[in-house]
């Protein structure tokens, strides 16, 4: 299949670095991804749909990468499906999978690239951790939703060794800025042992 990035992508490296790691990943992507099962994108997806069972909802699903979270949004239920992500050739990887309304290339360092109150429930999957993007993408999520807005997100192993990102998401449910509906552990990408928690959370 070619040149392998899934052993290189949780090194930790600068924002350009990740995209430039992105954009060269963007053809092999899927294949590779699916060689190993990756079982985090039905997981978030099915679980935002039990706790927002309304198709026509539209849901912003940010970082949208190739589009295979889109597709389990879609699986899951959901109709109105935006997408959202740095990177140029990945996006063009989405727009293949004809499954979202919209799409969208964000710029890196935009400290606001969705605008408030436009969405009532995003999705993050397989987007916040090492090699990814930041802690502060809770905060930049959290405060675009509009109260009783629905994040659905997810943290692989490698994010939980780490405090700082479930630390993040701690400071909005300890002081009651949000709650936590549902938390559960399960796999992420079996073909490489790695499992990951998915959250569904709500503005509070």
């Amino acid at each position: 299949m070619g040149e392998k990035f899934l052993d290189r992508v949780y090194g930790k490296s600068t924002p350009e670095e990740t995209q430039a790691l992105y954009d060269a990943w963007a053809a092999t992507y899927d294949a590779e991804i699916a060689e190993n099962g990756y079982a985090t994108p039905g997981r978030v997806a099915e679980a935002m749909f039990r706790h927002l069972p309304e198709p026509d909802t539209p849901i912003l699903d940010f970082g949208c990468g190739t589009g295979l979270s889109g597709l389990a949004l879609k699986l899951a239920g959901f109709t109105q499906i935006d997408g959202m992500d740095p990177s140029p050739e990945m996006v063009d990887g989405a727009r293949k999978k004809g499954v979202y309304r919209t799409l969208s290339v964000m710029e890196m360092g935009d400290e606001a690239p969705v605008p408030p109150g436009s969405y009532r429930a995003i999705t993050a999957i397989g987007v916040i951790g090492t090699g990814a993007a930041p802690a502060s993408t809770f905060d930049l999520l959290l405060r675009a939703l509009p109260r009783g807005g629905y994040l659905g997100v997810s943290l692989n192993d490698h994010a939980l060794k780490d405090p700082q990102y479930e630390g993040a998401l701690n400071q909005w449910l300890d002081c009651g800025a949000a709650r936590l509906l549902f938390k559960k552990y399960g796999a992420h990408l079996p073909g490489l042992n790695l499992k990951s928690n998915v959250y569904i959370i709500e503005k509070a």
